[in-house]
């Protein structure tokens, strides 16, 4: 029998190869996004081996904790809500070698100086090779501050005096309207290139919601039939099983509607509708 050609579809959604040595900076760390979320997902990483020898995670936060009670916590976090719990006590130790954190107010530009300072010894230390992921899980109150202040501190510069490459990842939502993200595409652009900037709904992130593009456009039964000759109207249901808890801060300022609807809901809907890509990559997907 002959081999089963490859889906091209499929291609990007598995990781072929072990990223290279990088620090992930986590900007409020003390959220509930970081213990819920994000770091049981880069812990799953090391439990399938997929994060390299040269790794580390800093914790960024205005709270004043020490890199044990942080340690501690995240590990809490991973008990409690990661796929894959509880946490291997051999893996853990391994990932949490590489875990800091630092205490600085996200409007203190010293504060971003100290931290290029942890970022380079962090460097010698683990051989990460000056790449840096710097994600913003914060309200979105303070993305134009925290953005200002890597560039003031030179943390956003790459390829320059042996350092890897920077990149910032920008939590959902991006702007109260269309007249404040494109005040924030500004200041983005003042310090990052492009290339450099992921605006990301971590929700697209699912399995399950990617691979509805491949439900779509690769499945013989189904693809046929998804069009608007065939499909009499779509509705999409969001349950959510968590209440406010300890994002009352980020509700404030975001709201629900702003955090849900305009993201997961609007984005889940153009998956569902959009027309073919020309090709399975970031761009195409997004045109």
């Amino acid at each position: 029998m002959p081999d089963t050609p490859e889906n091209p579809l499929r291609e990007g959604l598995r990781v072929d190869r072990t990223a290279p040595p990088n620090t992930v900076v986590i900007f409020g760390a003390s959220g509930d996004l970081t213990k819920r979320k994000l770091v049981p997902a880069l812990y799953n990483l090391a439990l399938e081996r997929l994060l390299p020898a040269g790794f580390a995670v800093v914790g960024f936060a205005r709270r004043e904790i020490s890199d044990e009670a942080f340690r501690a916590q995240m590990l809490e976090g991973v008990n409690q809500f990661s796929r894959n719990r509880p946490a291997d006590a051999t893996v853990w130790a391994n990932f949490a070698a590489g875990m800091r954190y630092h205490q600085a107010n996200f409007t203190d530009v010293e504060g971003f100086h100290r931290l290029a300072t942890l970022l380079d010894e962090i460097d010698r230390t683990r051989g990460t090779a000056g790449n840096r992921l710097f994600y913003l899980a914060t309200p979105p109150d303070y993305y134009p501050a925290i953005l200002a202040n890597l560039g003031a501190a030179g943390l956003t510069a790459q390829n320059t005096n042996g350092r890897g490459w920077a990149r910032v990842i920008i939590e959902k939502p991006f702007g109260r309207d269309l007249a404040t993200a494109r005040d924030l595409n500004q200041k983005v652009h003042a310090v990052l290139d492009e290339s450099q900037i992921y605006r990301i709904d971590h929700y697209l992130g699912k399995e399950t919601v990617q691979n509805i593009l491949v439900l779509r456009f690769a499945n013989g039964i189904f693809e046929p039939l998804w069009d608007r000759r065939y499909v009499d109207h779509v509705q999409i249901t969001v349950s959510e099983a968590v209440g406010v808890e300890g994002r009352a801060g980020f509700y404030e300022t975001a709201g629900v509607i702003r955090d849900i609807i305009q993201n997961h809901m609007l984005q889940l809907m153009t998956l569902v509708a959009m027309e073919p890509p020309v090709a399975f990559e970031a761009t195409a997907v997004r045109d």
